[in-house]
């Protein structure tokens, strides 16, 4: 279930919102005159999150290169490591 707290909270009782976000590495979600405003997390959960979301681009860059078509045999693929790794 999802941690809501107003923005009051987050200005009176700030060390304890940030040590749930880092204890549960999950975010509280922060209302502003009852209405959702803002998302707050840990450095960590955060930075775990957009590592993901970089590997997703990458995994769906290699899905694309697949469908259009630009691919290479493996054994020509690992040559070319090869010889990058000798320099």
């Amino acid at each position: 279930m999802p941690n809501i707290r107003s923005s009051a909270e987050l200005r009176n009782q700030y060390n304890e919102i940030s040590t749930f976000c880092h204890e549960y590495a999950e975010p509280v979600f922060i209302t502003k005159n009852g209405k959702g405003d803002l998302a707050v997390m840990s450095i960590e959960a955060y930075e775990e999150l957009m590592g993901r979301f970089e590997l997703y681009g990458l995994l769906q860059e290699g899905l694309d290169d697949v469908t259009e078509g630009r691919t290479r045999p493996l054994s020509e693929a690992i040559g070319a490591l090869r010889r990058r790794r000798s320099k």
